[in-house]
């Protein structure tokens, strides 16, 4: 299983394909790695040679902000919106959508299993 930044690639699956699973690298992304790097993009992971991996990972690790270095980037935006106390800040920090979505019906992604709250009984004279 071929390693690139410390990511095992899934060695069946084509190139082009295995290096999305590489964090901040997506479809287009790949495709244009592939071919900056001369590989063919329907070779499988397995069948790369160790020269062009370290062609792969020279490549992405200069021109590109991925893996660990995104995610504290990532991390570092949102506690800043946090901070300054903003409208998305003040979203991550509830755990609602953060993107303009509508919460009455769905977001139960982001807002987690449902929470069944009983009625109140209305006392009658």
């Amino acid at each position: 299983m071929p390693r690139i930044l410390g990511v095992d690639l899934p060695d069946r699956k084509k190139t082009l394909y295995s290096l999305t699973s590489i964090y901040g690298v997506g479809l287009t992304r790949a495709a244009k790695i592939c071919a900056d790097c001369g590989i063919d993009p329907d070779k499988r992971a397995f069948q790369l040679s160790e020269e062009e991996l370290a062609r792969l990972t020279t490549h992405i690790d200069q021109g590109y902000v991925v893996e660990g270095n995104l995610r504290r980037e990532v991390q570092g935006n949102v506690q800043r919106f946090k901070e300054i106390g903003c409208y998305r800040g003040f979203r991550h920090a509830r755990g609602l959508p953060v993107r303009g979505q509508k919460t009455r019906t769905n977001a139960r992604t982001r807002k987690g299993k449902r929470k069944t709250v009983a009625n109140k009984k209305i006392a009658t004279k």
